[in-house]
């Protein structure tokens, strides 16, 4: 068992949840977790995590989603805790390589997404470029409303996958 996960076992529950939901930004999420204590090894958490971030609500899924910045921005709202931030600025760092007319059409493409979902758009960034992450968002806004919630709520399970994995490495 890691350092970190040992430790996390020993907390109280709501410790618990405060210390792990900056890998999620659902409260309700974070607290479910919390409640699975103890966990054995990174196979158990992340298991236990997909399990859990099934059976939230649209209303809880929300609350993650709105604790991301937008892709391609590096401002994390107000909603989100430090660690999130600083995660959301690492999984986004290749954005700022990308083209200026690519990021003006990425900047669009949020706004529209926006307007047309009313929550930010939720890609899983880590190690895609400006270009690809643009045709993701163009397909997407193509989607029916419970696909896209569909895939969001898909691509918030993989961002929490990965950032799990980032927590337990201290």
């Amino acid at each position: 068992m890691s350092k970190v996960l040992s430790q996390w076992n020993a907390l109280s529950e709501e410790e618990a949840a405060l210390e792990i939901l900056p890998c999620c930004g659902s409260l309700a999420w974070a607290d479910g977790m919390a409640a699975r204590r103890p966990l054995s090894d990174a196979a158990a958490l992340i298991a236990a995590a997909d399990e859990v971030w099934r059976g939230l609500s649209v209303k809880e899924w929300m609350e993650a989603f709105a604790s991301h910045p937008r892709i391609g921005e590096r401002k994390a709202p107000e909603s989100a805790t430090v660690q999130s931030a600083a995660w959301s600025a690492q999984e986004q760092r290749d954005m700022a390589a990308g083209d200026d007319a690519v990021k003006a059409a990425l900047a669009a493409g949020n706004q529209k997404y926006e307007r047309r979902f009313g929550r930010v758009f939720l890609v899983c960034a880590t190690g895609k470029s400006t270009s690809e992450i643009l045709e993701i968002l163009r397909r997407r806004l193509r989607n029916d409303d419970a696909t896209e919630l569909k895939e969001a709520a898909d691509e918030q399970r993989k961002i929490t996958a990965i950032r799990l994995t980032k927590w337990l490495q201290g």
